[in-house]
């Protein structure tokens, strides 16, 4: 069996978990994640990302759905997904993205009550036997390293 180095992940497992709002959390405290603010909504890196550079866009307003942003909070959340994939694409030249959210617990939202869109870079052959039998997605870059690289390149 090979080893799997992620020390990132040592502070989720060990940490207090609070039982708020992750996305509020991290709005508050100025996370370090976070990559940009635009108005209304601003761009945080995933803590747990299935690929390296896996980003989402997030109203600062708590709310579940899509169909509760304004008109502006819409606009804003897209064109920060925009500058996002041009900064990872001059970061770390995907040949692809996946861009999209999942609405409900039972579409596959893992925080159901504060919505959110993502923004996953994909690599031909980036998915592998890992994922289906072993139940562990491999990241080959730390997070704050990618932060700083896709940070750097956003307007």
């Amino acid at each position: 069996m090979k080893d799997i180095w992620a020390p990132w992940r040592i502070e989720y497992i060990k940490g207090p978990k609070s039982g708020s709002c992750i996305f509020c959390d991290a709005l508050k405290s100025g996370d370090p994640l976070i990559l940009k603010r635009g108005a209304g909504c601003f761009a945080i890196m995933n803590r747990y990302p299935y690929t390296a550079g896996h980003c989402m866009v997030v109203p600062d307003r708590h709310v579940g759905d899509l169909v509760e942003l304004s008109p502006g909070e819409t606009s804003v959340m897209m064109s920060l997904a925009g500058e996002l994939m041009m900064a990872i694409r001059s970061a770390m030249s995907p040949e692809g993205f996946n861009v999209g959210c999942n609405i409900g617990k039972v579409a596959g939202a893992g925080i159901a009550e504060h919505f959110h869109l993502h923004v996953v870079p994909r690599w031909n052959g980036d998915t592998n036997f890992m994922p289906v039998l072993g139940d562990v997605h491999i990241v080959s870059e730390h997070i704050l390293k990618t932060r700083d690289r896709i940070a750097g390149l956003l307007p």
